[in-house]
């Protein structure tokens, strides 16, 4: 039987939206949509929080997440990626004599994450003996015809050979959409990377994604959140 634990990765250090982690999002702090959506896919044999802020810390509590630890401060930084996060939280469980055989790995910004696409990444993680699996998007326009200013101010394509190519010709184009990472354990611990050459990829429409990078990314993310409701 395999060992599974979600881990949803909190600091309290946002920027750009201050207190994003915890910010109101339709009635509740938006990190309460990752916790309970891990809790009641029942996939899990543990749901934490990684946070180094004692509010964060109390808010996942009260969602029903668990925080055994709080991250120490070399992986609360602008600069800490999310592969240190997930190396320095297996090797607190190892030190409490816990191991995992698949880490799935949610941001706190994600109220888009469903059971179904939980589930449908570890089946494939699993039948398919991948590193890791992550949802993606297709890119809406074609990157082979992706423009740029040049030093004259002026537009230039990336591509110029790609000028007179039919868009329906070019090749689709992914991008991660920033919301959970299943991942087998052991061959994380021995690449250390999130993404490697073994990565599978599950492809959702443009409606169930939203980058949440600012305030007007936050009112598109409430609007499609609230659209999705009225269609299901």
């Amino acid at each position: 039987m395999q060992k599974k634990i979600a881990i949803i990765t909190a600091r309290g250090g946002s920027k750009r939206i201050p207190r994003k982690n915890i910010k109101d999002f339709l009635g509740k702090p938006i990190i309460a949509y990752s916790i309970e959506t891990a809790l009641k896919s029942k996939l899990f044999d543990e749901v934490m929080v990684s946070t180094e802020d004692e509010e964060i810390a109390q808010i996942a509590k009260e969602y029903g997440a668990i925080v055994p630890f709080l991250r120490s401060k070399e992986n609360s930084d602008d600069f800490s990626g999310t592969d240190d996060v997930l190396i320095e939280v297996i090797k607190e469980y190892q030190k409490k004599g816990q191991e995992f055989d698949i880490c799935c790995v949610i941001y706190p910004t994600a109220p888009f994450i469903t059971i179904p696409k939980l589930n449908e990444a570890f089946e494939l993680l699993i039948n398919k003996k991948l590193d890791v699996v992550f949802p993606v998007i297709e890119y809406s326009s074609p990157i082979q015809r992706a423009l740029k200013k040049n030093n004259e101010n002026k537009i230039v394509m990336f591509e110029p050979k790609n000028l007179d190519k039919r868009s329906q010709d070019l090749e689709k184009a992914y991008h991660d959409v920033g919301q959970f990472y299943m991942v087998n354990t052991t061959t994380f611990l021995e690449k250390k990377r999130l993404w490697t050459n073994n990565t599978g990829v599950i492809v959702l429409p443009a409606m169930q994604a939203q980058d949440i990078d600012n305030q007007e990314d936050w009112e598109l993310a409430e609007f499609k959140y609230q659209w999705l409701k009225k269609q299901y």
